[in-house]
């Protein structure tokens, strides 16, 4: 059976694409991306003080470094890396912070701040399960439609980046170029055409601008062929004085909203990668994550700009729909070897900036579309509606300075400024209030394994009569419990070596009961299975089948998050409006 996006996705993660195509799409992305990736450490540089040749360094340190966490993202060597095509680059959250640390201490302060902050990543990714209630799909959603939200401002002022004596029409013509083709070719072409509709649009305009003279030649001209710069490490800033102490809560508050960026962008992949659509694998994240971390230590150990990872692999997903993580890889080789060629460099560096806007504006609208679905993906109930409104609102008005824009230029180095840290603190407050807030939970602890069964009837039993439910609610939920630990036992997590431990939390929630499952890891996805099972409702042919058949059948909804070692099962049971008085 088909599902809406399966005519979509030419090639999934785990497909090879043709050579050509692989070729040319890692091109593209490479081709498309290199400009932000040499941009943001360069205005740091700049900014703060630092020399020519330390720039030099900084850029070219950043483009490898680009590459390697690239290529790590896409091959996942057991904890690291995402196994998705996830594009690494440096972040502007980092660029205040950055700078202060440059004027304050030169490039050895920058290593060390960088070098520490990078342990936030490496942390989090660890301890992913424990912060999993925080990273809700309404946190990411919000991050997600607030990239393309706060950084539009900045491509539309490439739109006007022309020499002034170059005729009025040459930038709107170049922009309307790529846009036209790029979306035609999206809305219309079908097959192999319509790959190459990002890479077609950004030739054709940039030959409308070739034929203004706003292509800046002279510069490709003079680039070598072959090169790489002098090292101009200095080492680390180990005194640890007053500058360390007060910038290192700013890195690290960025490097946490930097970590939460990454963390929607490992989940927006996901979404747009498979023909059909499957539950977020949180190992994958917590292995993006992991990346971050590493690629910080990178970053610090060279003295350059922290990087993250950026949505630019769930565009071109959605906009080409080939998503094999063989072009992530063939991409981080071509980021490194770029990074030794100069001329190349100049030739993409050399492209207009309305070429370059009217691309991004593109790549930017299509994120904010899966931020949208990231929003919608289990419906939008009047809370989650609350946190994303709110928080995209807030994140707006900080980055364009219309909150409190004196105290917010001030306070921590003016980090405040930044729209996805403000919006992405402020879903993340309202998301830890509503935890906070809750009913509380009942739980148990016991040995994960067929003993379990008869030992969570009672707790049950408990609950039912602690909270009044009637009688067929009482049934869901004791079905609900019974077949979850079935599916998971007959997935084989109740065998091993080690013991493993089942620790099951309860509570009520509005008009549901939510039964919550902490067991081991497992190998399949239970919230997958019951989507194929929803498709093909014909009859069970096992055992497993039955279990997950009748959970499909008296649970609202069931959630399975995989991490590494721990596994979370959400079942969620809609209570009957009658409700009897528990002292009776």
């Amino acid at each position: 059976m088909n599902t809406p996006r399966a005519d979509l996705i030419r090639c999934q993660p785990d497909e090879m694409p043709a050579p050509g195509l692989l070729l040319g799409l890692s091109l593209q992305i490479v081709t498309l991306s290199i400009a932000g990736v040499i941009l943001i450490p360069t205005i740091v540089m700049r900014a703060g003080g630092a020399s020519g040749s330390y720039l030099v360094w900084a850029v070219f340190t950043t483009v490898v470094i680009c590459g390697v966490a690239t290529i790590l993202h896409a091959l996942r060597a057991g904890r690291i890396g995402s196994g998705f095509l996830v594009v690494m680059g440096p972040t502007s959250a980092f660029i205040a912070v950055c700078v202060d640390a440059l004027e304050a201490g030169g490039p050895p302060l920058l290593a060390t701040l960088v070098t520490v902050s990078a342990l936030v990543p490496l942390l989090l990714a660890v301890q992913l399960p424990l912060f999993q209630r925080m990273l809700t799909p309404a946190v990411s959603a919000t991050v997600l439609m607030l990239i393309p939200a706060t950084v539009m401002p900045a491509v539309f002022s490439l739109l006007n980046d022309v020499p002034d004596d170059v005729p009025g029409m040459a930038a709107p013509l170049s922009a309307v170029t790529v846009l036209f083709v790029i979306t035609a070719v999206a809305l219309k072409a079908s097959g192999g055409l319509r790959l190459w509709g990002p890479m077609a649009g950004v030739v054709a305009g940039t030959a409308v601008a070739a034929a203004f003279g706003i292509y800046d030649t002279g510069s490709i001209i003079e680039a070598r062929w072959f090169g790489y710069p002098s090292n101009e490490w200095v080492g680390f800033n180990l005194e640890f004085g007053e500058a360390f102490w007060s910038l290192l809560p700013a890195f690290l508050l960025v490097a946490a909203i930097a970590s939460v960026r990454t963390v929607s962008s490992a989940i927006a992949i996901q979404r747009v990668s498979w023909r059909r659509p499957r539950a977020v694998d949180f190992r994958a994240v917590q292995g993006a994550v992991t990346v971050d971390g590493l690629g910080n230590l990178l970053a610090g150990f060279a003295g350059t700009t922290p990087n993250a990872a950026t949505t630019v692999g769930a565009s071109i997903t959605e906009l080409t729909g080939v998503a094999a993580r063989s072009v992530g890889v063939a991409a981080g080789v071509i980021f490194v070897v770029f990074a030794f060629l100069p001329k190349f460099l100049a030739v993409i560096l050399a492209i207009p900036g309305p070429v370059v806007a009217a691309y991004l504006g593109i790549l930017l609208a299509l994120i904010f579309i899966v931020g949208m679905k990231v929003a919608s993906q289990d419906g939008i109930d009047p809370r989650r509606g609350l946190i994303i409104g709110v928080s995209f609102w807030i994140g707006i008005g900080f980055q364009y300075g219309l909150i409190f824009p004196a105290w917010s230029a001030e306070f921590g180095g003016g980090f405040m400024r930044n729209g996805i840290t403000t919006g992405g603190i402020a879903a993340i407050l309202m998301t830890m209030f509503l935890e906070l807030t809750k009913p509380p939970r009942s739980r148990i602890e016991t040995l994960f394994g067929n003993a379990a069964l008869p030992e969570t009837k009672p707790f049950l039993e408990k609950f039912i009569a602690q909270n009044g439910l009637d009688k067929a609610t009482a049934e869901r939920l004791e079905s609900a419990c019974e077949e979850t630990l079935l599916a998971l036992l007959n997935q084989g997590g109740g065998t091993g070596e080690k013991p493993r431990y089942l620790r099951l939390a309860v509570y009520r929630e509005a008009m549901e009961a939510v039964l919550e499952f902490t067991v081991a890891a497992q190998d399949d996805n239970i919230q997958d299975w019951l989507s194929l099972i929803a498709e093909n409702p014909g009859p069970a042919t096992d055992d497993r089948q039955i279990s997950l058949r009748l959970l499909h059948h008296v649970s609202s909804s069931v959630h399975h998050r995989q991490f590494h070692g721990t596994d979370i099962v959400t079942v969620r049971v809609a209570a009957s409006s009658s409700r009897t008085d528990p002292k009776q």
